[in-house]
């Protein structure tokens, strides 16, 4: 039985990577923080928050548009993964294990809103 969004795999994997990224960010200075750093925690969180927001609309349509704003972040989570790789923010071993988690994620919550799409039909 469903108890809630906590429960689906995308949450779960996308609370993860949020956590992870946390985890990193944490330790670095102000300035990078303060600029990189506040931008891909937001993004990180973002999609998570997206997923749980759109099982929370009654329309399909909401659910779908919620859902890409998901897609969204996890498009922009990857390009500061990217920008902290190349301002050596981030180890090159610990942004595979990040990078490794989006491309998991992203399928995934390509399939959900496929699965969206085709229950509003």
């Amino acid at each position: 039985m469903f108890k809630g969004p906590e429960e689906l795999r995308i949450v779960q994997l996308a609370d993860t990577l949020a956590d992870k990224i946390w985890d990193e960010v944490i330790k670095w200075d102000y300035f990078a923080k303060n600029t990189l750093g506040m931008q891909i925690v937001d993004s990180a969180d973002s999609i998570g928050a997206n997923i749980v927001e759109s099982l929370g609309r009654f329309h399909i349509r909401e659910q779908i548009r919620f859902l890409h704003i998901s897609r969204g972040s996890l498009w922009e989570t990857k390009r500061w993964l990217n920008r902290a790789l190349r301002r050596k923010l981030l180890a090159t071993k610990k942004f595979k294990e990040l990078m490794g988690i989006v491309e998991n994620l992203a399928p995934q919550l390509n399939a959900f809103i496929t699965k969206k799409h085709k229950d509003g039909v």
